[in-house]
C-alpha cells in the first residue's frame, strides 16, 4: 500500500483515522452508501473535540484513506462491519471502543497504512 504524504508530519493520526475507518464502515453498515460528507463531518469533530489543527489537504488525505481502507482494505483484513456489530465498535461517547477485537485489527490497519 502506498502511504499517503502529508504536508505536516503531525497529520499522519492513525487514531484520527482508525476513527474515520470506523465510522464510514458503520455509516456504511447502516445505509448502504459510502458517505463522503459523514467522513467530514466527523473528521471537523473529532479534530475540535481533540483540540487538533489539521491543514485542509491533509484532512482530505486522510478522509480518502479512511474511505478506502473502509471499503476495501478491511474485507481483504478479515473485519466485516455489520449493522450488529456497530454498537460494539463506539462507546456512548462516540469514541473509538479500544477493547473491541474489530476496532484493534482497525488500528493495526490504519498504523500500517501511514
Amino acid at each position: 500500500m502506498t502511504k499517503p504524504e502529508f504536508n505536516e508530519r503531525e497529520s499522519a493520526r492513525p487514531d484520527l483515522l482508525c476513527f474515520l475507518v470506523a465510522i464510514a464502515a458503520a455509516s456504511y453498515a447502516l445505509t448502504n452508501e459510502w458517505r463522503v460528507d459523514h467522513v467530514v463531518q466527523c473528521s471537523r469533530q473529532w479534530l475540535k473535540k481533540n483540540r487538533i489543527k489539521m491543514d485542509w489537504l491533509d484532512r482530505v488525505r486522510i478522509g480518502q484513506l479512511a474511505l478506502k481502507i473502509a471499503s476495501k482494505d478491511l474485507l481483504e483484513a478479515g473485519v466485516a462491519v455489520r449493522l450488529s456489530s456497530v454498537n460494539a465498535l463506539f462507546t456512548s461517547e462516540m469514541e473509538l471502543n479500544e477493547s473491541s477485537t474489530m476496532v484493534q485489527r482497525m488500528m493495526a490497519l490504519c498504523h500500517d497504512a501511514l
